[in-house]
């Protein structure tokens, strides 16, 4: 059985509500997004797939020290959360832009199919951080003989 989780129907809700005002030929009515707080902005961004055997995460993570972030999995979800330091002003500089985010940030998503805890790996390089989730044994498909009558 599914759980009830209010925080994605308001996500579902809030995207509805975007995509009819776009419907509309209106773009962002209420400044970034109809209902959101920073906790809905979608950081890291990620690739997420999966074969047989395993899950896949590719998480942006530019500008991160790979020690500020916290990998962790619980059930079948994974949390990806860190921070990334603020752009260093230094005295008498004018700032014209600052568009690169910081502060702290998490991203939870759920996992379609049960992991094998022992089997989780996660590298970071030039800004992206790449995690491997293997499969549990009873999730990955298994490929069954039909024998002629």
């Amino acid at each position: 059985m599914a759980s009830w989780d209010m925080f994605r129907e308001l996500d579902n809700l809030r995207r509805e509500v975007d995509e009819a005002f776009r419907g509309a030929g209106l773009s962002r009515p209420f400044g970034s997004t109809f209902l959101a707080p920073i906790t809905t902005q979608r950081f890291p961004l990620v690739n997420f797939s999966e074969d047989d055997g395993n899950l896949y995460i590719a998480a942006l993570v530019p500008g991160v020290d790979p020690k500020n972030i916290d990998l962790t999995v619980v059930r079948n979800s994974i949390t990806i959360s860190g921070e990334r330091k603020p752009f260093d002003e230094k005295e008498g500089q004018i700032v014209h832009r600052c568009e690169l985010g910081s502060g702290k940030f998490s991203r939870t998503m759920e996992l379609p199919v049960d992991i094998n805890p022992d089997k989780i790996s996660a590298e970071c390089k030039d800004g992206i951080m790449k995690v491997i989730l293997g499969k549990a044994e009873h999730a990955i498909p298994r490929k069954i003989a039909i024998k002629p009558a």
